[in-house]
């Protein structure tokens, strides 16, 4: 990944902690812009850990936009990294519960417009479209990459009815290795050990409960995007890539929001950032168009973008079979409505 050093706004950053209604704190960090005047807000909400594991991404991208004027928010979910609280299954109704609240506190602040927008990718694109489905009225626009919006049909559990044999047992792995590390006394203190131990008690290995759940039931319905695409107010920016099998989020998300509400864009990537460079490319200045969208949605700029395509995608041209592709060779279509 490359990007820029010379930003419009010097920046600053700063540790905090969000209350929620029931006393429970979560672990935050932002980045902001030094000025008097206050800024639109982008929130990144997630449960892997802000200060380690996605430590080194959240310092490449959040400061960049704070150094374009936003105050660029990253938030451990409840129960996961330094935020207090229990570990509840994964995609639970208390986490995205959690996130509005987290929404409307950081609208809230001084430093704030009063406008959010949410962003991730993965599960933090996943989380940002659930929370979009309960419609805080402060979020104002989304931008999820690489995202499931069907538990059960492109999160990494089954395909096509079959068991993701290799998938579900890693990412199960995964996420229990995850949730069960402590918190960092250096941020939480001497109440770490007896958070952590509370956390462990609290834990079950997801992978009972998937495989409990072999058919599209209620279970996987719960939460799925899929359901409720419909209540979605914010512009979403769905991104995804051929060689990721969420893929298809984008084609839906296209398909039913409004054309004032959506846009699409699919490239040659794999379930990555699409400016990290990694095979197959060829990589995009992804900041700079995610800019355009906040800039259109969180500060009334009209940057072109909506009037753009509704679905932006990558056509590669004819290749040979190969184990992996550097870059594909092809070129960029646009299709005003989806499907074609």
């Amino acid at each position: 990944m490359r990007s820029d050093s010379d930003f419009p706004y010097e920046t600053t950053h700063e540790d905090f902690r969000v209350p929620l209604a029931d006393g429970t704190t979560l672990s935050a960090r932002v980045w902001r812009p030094v000025t008097d005047e206050p800024v639109p807000v982008l929130l990144e909400y997630l449960p892997s850990r802000l200060s380690d594991w996605t430590a080194p991404r959240d310092w490449q991208r959040h400061p960049w936009y704070a150094g374009h004027g936003y105050a660029s928010v990253r938030v451990d979910v409840r129960g996961h990294g330094n935020s207090e609280g229990l570990p509840a299954d994964e995609h639970s109704g208390q986490g995205a519960a959690d996130g509005v609240e987290v929404v409307n506190w950081l609208a809230g602040r001084d430093w704030s417009t009063g406008k959010v927008g949410m962003f991730g990718i993965s599960w933090g694109g996943f989380d940002s479209l659930r929370i979009a489905a309960l419609a805080p009225e402060p979020l104002k626009a989304v931008v999820a990459v690489c995202s499931a919006d069907d538990r059960y049909d492109n999160d990494g559990h089954y395909m096509g009815g079959s068991v993701l044999a290799a998938g579900m047992h890693a990412w199960a792995a995964t996420t229990l290795a995850s949730v069960c590390r402590p918190p960092d006394p250096y941020h939480v203190g001497d109440a770490w050990r007896e958070m952590w131990l509370a956390r462990l008690a609290a834990v079950e290995p997801p992978i009972h409960t998937w495989l409990d759940h072999q058919t599209r039931d209620d279970y996987w319905r719960r939460g799925s995007v899929r359901e409720e695409c419909s209540a979605i107010g914010a512009a979403v920016l769905a991104v995804g890539g051929w060689h990721d099998p969420h893929r298809d989020t984008v084609l839906r998300l296209v398909e039913h929001l409004p054309d004032d509400r959506v846009r699409g864009l699919i490239g040659p990537w794999p379930h990555q950032y699409p400016d990290r460079g990694l095979p197959p490319g060829p990589a995009i200045g992804f900041l700079q168009e995610t800019l355009r969208w906040w800039d259109q949605h969180l500060k009334g700029v009209d940057t072109g973008i909506m009037a753009e395509p509704k679905l932006r995608s990558w056509i590669s041209d004819s290749h040979p079979p190969a184990t992996a592709y550097p870059q594909l060779r092809g070129g960029w279509v646009g299709d005003p409505s989806w499907p074609s």
